[in-house]
């Protein structure tokens, strides 16, 4: 086996890719399956009496060379695909699956658990959360269960990662696959740097011209500017075909009954486990609680944003009419509209700002904000990666490594779509410890040329902050095990952090400080500045409708028997709802890879909303005190919610940190709702 797999040698204990083939991979899983499984063995066939340490804290290290492995092949196959990676994922997913099913539902580790569990009050407090997460999680994987209910539940599991594969690598091939050229004298609108990012898009694929890809960074600009109406339809129409059996892949890519099946599936499980449904099994462990409260808030927020959209639309649709469509307004013509009518209110050009935030720019503002705040230091180095464009930093405070941090920004061809933050390795304090290595990656538009810098929509910078509040979560982690470490946390708790940051790009002292011409190094006129902000909610019955929509849609479909036609399902829920007919889920079903890629959002996708409702109210502290950067409300913060991982329950870390339940006022004003909703 090769060793840089898990035992890492590269600068600051990095794994040197340059190091690693895709041929190593396959001996590499047979390696380290087996020796989890010993590993695992020896501790569930220990003839000493359960104790914490032979059982439970054993398990926290048992399987180190199979998550090492893990996770720099899941963080190539997310990043930099390409078809042996593909196939080797089809085929270890299954395998993991099992190892995981044998594991998990192992009765002899329940047994010596739950006799740990017996003397809890003995126990540190971090080791009594883990224990009782611990037998929580044997539980609810199916360790009680014998006979036909845990063979079948293994084979569930084993079914389900083949098919959540399945369903991520085919919304993959549609994006990857989908191009289309853009002739010269069908340019109208599109603004210069609208046309070097296509132009660069076509250059990396090895054609002329200009091109429109399947890349957000790309596309809803497109959408927001292109004149020609047809051309919006056709890319709109190949945006929201990914995954549906039509787009670039065909049938072959058709993920309408693997989600059909992924849904029956989830309801067998949950009925396994004696769970009414697969929402009451999975917002079990969840800050909700249960699907009714989900449901409660979202609807709390749909009535304002709905009838903000419609009044919205209304306005656009008489655009449109005016410009000699005698028609109704079509969802690819709302962006189109409603960015013209930004532009027009607030006197507002994108080819103005986006000078101003070059990614340089804006990486400069996330580093700062997170050393006034936390007093975290960054020191750039070069390193080996998967991709010359991935950027390394070593994070410090006060003289002591807190973290290393990776930042793959740019899109490419063989890289996942959309934003995420994951963790090469977690923090805990086994032995002499250890910090994290965490990951951030994004799909931006890369420059044109080489060197050239990088221009950043409004939307790209808010997601630049957003995934770097997760990273913090990582960074500032001061937790004993890597189970409960980081952002392994309630799912409806985890975007707290990472929306909570958002809030910092928007202060003007941020942009006075980091907002400069790329060209001049001007600072951004205040005016203009001032002119951004005002317009940052312009269209925000329009985004909060699409979200909602793709939440409620999620939930109903976990809620009862599952739909035989998911498809079908989804447009009954819609109309029930009475969903603006030109505002589309923003996740239709088959590229809703949040809920069908993973368990991770299945009947969780309401839980940013949830963590909204929070996050308004977390940064209402800081306003509360008269300052952003109110050095005792970020002590605060660090101390009860970024650095306590899942030490403790969601729900009392944030009463320790606010003192107080959140309510959704906060939320409704955030996002200019709140004269709708009275």
């Amino acid at each position: 086996m090769n060793p840089e797999l898990t035992n890492w040698t590269g600068t600051l204990g990095l794994p040197r890719f340059d190091l690693i083939s895709d041929q190593d991979f396959a001996p590499a899983f047979d390696t380290c399956l087996q020796l989890a499984g010993e590993a695992v063995e020896a501790i569930a066939a220990n003839p000493e009496p359960p104790s914490f340490q032979n059982t439970v804290a054993a398990l926290e290290t048992a399987e180190d060379p199979l998550n090492r492995l893990c996770a720099v092949f899941y963080t190539l196959a997310s990043v930099d695909s390409n078809p042996a990676r593909e196939d080797l994922q089809r085929q270890i997913a299954p395998r993991l699956a099992a190892h995981g099913s044998k594991v998990s539902m192992d009765p002899r580790l329940f047994d010596r658990v739950e006799a740990v569990m017996q003397e809890k009050d003995t126990l540190a407090p971090q080791d009594r959360r883990l224990t009782e997460l611990t037998l929580r999680g044997l539980r609810r994987s199916g360790a009680g269960l014998t006979g036909e209910a845990r063979d079948r539940m293994a084979a569930i599991r084993e079914r389900l990662a083949v098919l959540s594969t399945d369903f991520a690598q085919n919304v993959l091939a549609d994006e990857r696959d989908f191009t289309m050229a853009i002739a010269d004298d069908r340019l109208a609108g599109l603004p210069d740097w609208l046309l070097r990012a296509m132009r660069a898009a076509a250059k990396e694929r090895g054609l002329s011209g200009q091109i429109v890809t399947l890349n957000r960074s790309l596309i809803v600009p497109f959408l927001e500017h292109a004149g020609d109406r047809a051309l919006r339809e056709l890319a709109w129409r190949a945006w929201t075909a990914r995954g549906d059996g039509s787009g670039a892949g065909g049938a072959k890519t058709d993920n309408r009954p693997i989600a059909a099946e992924i849904l029956q599936l989830r309801h067998e499980r949950a009925q396994l486990l004696g769970y009414a449904d697969f929402a009451s099994y999975k917002l079990e462990p969840e800050m909700a609680g249960s699907a009714e409260n989900v449901e409660a808030l979202l609807r709390q927020v749909w009535d304002p944003a709905k009838s903000r959209a419609e009044a919205d639309g209304r306005q656009l649709e008489a655009m449109l009419n005016d410009d000699g469509v005698n028609g109704a307004l079509e969802p690819w013509d709302w962006r189109f509209y409603a960015e013209r009518r930004r532009k027009a209110l607030h006197d507002l050009d994108d080819a103005a700002v986006k000078p101003y935030l070059t990614l340089d720019a804006m990486i400069g503002a996330v580093f700062d904000t997170a050393n006034r705040l936390f007093g975290l230091e960054m020191r750039e180095f070069q390193a080996p990666l998967w991709s010359p464009d991935v950027r390394a930093w070593e994070i410090t405070r006060d003289g002591r490594q807190m973290a290393v941090f990776l930042g793959d920004f740019f899109a490419r061809p063989s890289k996942r779509s959309g934003a995420w933050c994951s963790s090469l390795q977690q923090q805990h304090h086994i032995g002499k410890g250890q910090r994290p290595i965490v990951v951030n990656v994004c799909n931006f538009t890369p420059p044109e040329q080489p060197g050239a810098p990088a221009y950043l929509s409004w939307d790209d910078a808010h997601t630049l902050f957003h995934e770097f509040g997760h990273a913090l979560h990582h960074i500032l982690s001061d937790v004993g095990w890597p189970s409960i470490s980081g952002t392994s946390v309630a799912r409806d708790f985890v975007e707290l952090p990472s929306q909570l940051f958002e809030h910092w790009l928007e202060q003007p002292e941020v942009l006075d400080r980091h907002a400069r011409h790329a060209e001049t190094g001007e600072p951004l006129p205040a005016a203009l500045r001032d002119r951004i902000l005002a317009a940052r909610n312009a269209d925000s019955g329009f985004a909060t409708t699409e979200y909602l929509a793709s939440a409620l849609v999620d939930l109903d479909f976990h809620r009862g028997q599952p739909p035989a036609d998911p498809m079908a399902r989804q447009v009954e829920i819609l109309k029930e709802l009475g969903a603006p007919a030109a505002i589309p889920m923003r996740h239709a079903t088959p590229h809703f890879a949040h809920v069908f890629s993973g368990d991770g959002y299945s009947a969780g996708y309401y839980s940013y909303m949830w963590s909204e409702v929070m996050d308004a109210d977390a940064f209402e502290a800081f306003m509360e005190k008269g300052d952003a950067f109110d050095p005792e409300t970020a002590r605060k913060l660090e101390e009860w919610i970024l650095s306590k991982g899942d030490s403790l329950p969601a729900d009392e870390l944030w009463l320790k940190f606010r003192e107080r339940k959140p309510g959704v006022h906060a939320l409704l004003k955030g996002r200019d709702l709140i004269e709708v909703a009275s």
